[in-house]
């Protein structure tokens, strides 16, 4: 096994370590002639640009916990070819936190240790593995019945109360706030940014964290958007995540999502309430909701300026042929009918202001109705708001003693527990 002889100390046989990593390097050099195809998760690429090696962190786990752990090598002129490949068929580059198919060597150097030369990977297998999680996550969405949950809620006709997960230096809302706040109809929308991660492992804990901080200030806000930039398929991988898309199925508000360019919709965008391909096509679908409300009151107002106006010049042409019908031949009728012209014109004046008063107080209602439909004026008239569930409670016949039930008031909420019923007629 050893091919020197070793030192005998105190009737002991000590072998030096450089003999047993010699030792363990030729076994394993003897063992392990072949190249092998291996399935591991690349934890961390650690890809370094000044000499193009890289030395990959490779984990395999199980029930979410590390099993298996091993250091590897991809030189520079390997790391670039398959680069090349995955740019070309993923459109994303080799990166930190997916499952991988590798083809590599085993090896043992007595100075650095165990570890795996990669010779290549197989950027097919990256693209199954993530239909292959994003199938078993609708799966399990549609059994447990979660699935549609968000879709389901209602949209304000107005919603503009925004809470924004992204990246505060993401291009994609850049281009969605430029949208936004540069919209040549002036409509202005209230957006709170949450920051967090947008890619990688690390995105789900980061992202569902933020909606949690969210949902317990709802009554702020009238929807989410997920905002990010574009990107390929294995960019979006963590957005077919069984618990992110879960969180936004039974996320209280509707969630809006605009995470990117892939024409593969991603789980999380299939169960929210309005999926949009880009940041600026989310902003658009926006300023459209307030077109639709702003449109046929502008189209109401100017109906009713323009009525205003028909009557006047109406009357005004009748008074222009009264006065060339009257007797210039005679004074007193003449005089007669000059005030009766100028009554008449009192009359017309005051008809005419009375129906823009009219007219302007019919506004004004309409203003008032949208302004009262306001949640907060209830509750700051002492009103409140009680859910189940997450759902409006409106009828005492779908409680049971027993129920947790949560109240909204104006500065907060509280929970309860039904002790007792009392059905009204």
């Amino acid at each position: 096994m050893f091919d020197s002889m070793p030192e005998s100390i105190d009737h002991k046989t000590v072998f030096s370590l450089l003999e047993v990593s010699r030792s363990i390097q030729k076994t394993i050099s003897d063992r392990y002639q072949s190249l092998y195809w291996i399935k591991a998760e690349m934890n961390k690429l650690n890809h370094y640009s000044h000499s193009g090696h890289a030395y990959p962190e490779l984990v395999e786990k199980k029930d979410g916990k590390v099993v298996a752990e091993m250091r590897s090598i991809l030189w520079k002129s390997d790391f670039a070819r398959i680069n090349k490949q995955f740019l070309e068929l993923l459109q994303e580059p080799l990166r930190d936190g997916i499952t991988i198919l590798f083809q590599a060597g085993i090896s043992y150097d007595p100075l650095y240790g165990f570890s795996l030369r990669i010779v290549d990977i197989d950027p097919a297998f990256v693209l199954g593995e993530l239909e292959k999680e994003k199938k078993e996550s609708v799966r399990r969405l549609q059994e447990e019945g979660v699935f549609l949950l968000n879709k389901q809620l209602k949209l304000a006709r107005l919603p503009k109360r925004l809470a924004i997960i992204s990246v505060e230096t993401s291009k994609g809302l850049s281009d969605f706030n430029k949208i936004i706040n540069q919209n040549p109809w002036g409509y202005r929308l209230e957006m709170t940014l949450f920051p967090a991660l947008l890619q990688g492992d690390k995105s789900i804990p980061s992202i569902i964290a933020q909606l949690a901080n969210i949902a317990e200030r709802a009554e702020l806000y009238d929807a989410v958007a997920i905002i990010r930039g574009g990107g390929g398929e294995v960019g979006l991988s963590s957005y077919n995540n069984y618990h992110l898309a879960k969180a936004i199925c039974i996320f209280p508000l509707p969630v809006l999502t605009g995470i990117g360019h892939s024409t593969n919709e991603t789980v999380s965008e299939l169960v929210s309430y309005k999926n949009a391909i880009t940041p600026s096509e989310l902003a658009d679908f926006l300023l459209q909701r307030f077109h639709d409300f702003a449109i046929p009151l502008d189209q109401l107002i100017t109906r009713t300026i323009d009525g205003a106006r028909r009557r006047y010049e109406q009357e005004k042409d009748a008074l222009k042929q009264i006065s060339n019908a009257l007797n210039w031949q005679s004074k007193q009728p003449l005089q007669r009918h000059r005030l009766f012209l100028e009554d008449f014109h009192q009359r017309l004046a005051r008809a005419s202001a009375q129906k823009i008063r009219e007219q302007h107080t019919a506004l004004q209602h309409i203003t008032q109705l949208v302004q009262l439909s306001d949640p907060k004026r209830l509750l700051q008239r002492g009103f409140s708001i009680t859910r189940i569930n997450g759902k409006a409670v409106q009828s005492t016949k779908k409680l049971q003693p027993g129920d947790v039930i949560e109240t909204h008031v104006l500065d907060g909420h509280f929970t309860s527990t039904i002790n007792d019923l009392t059905h009204g007629e």
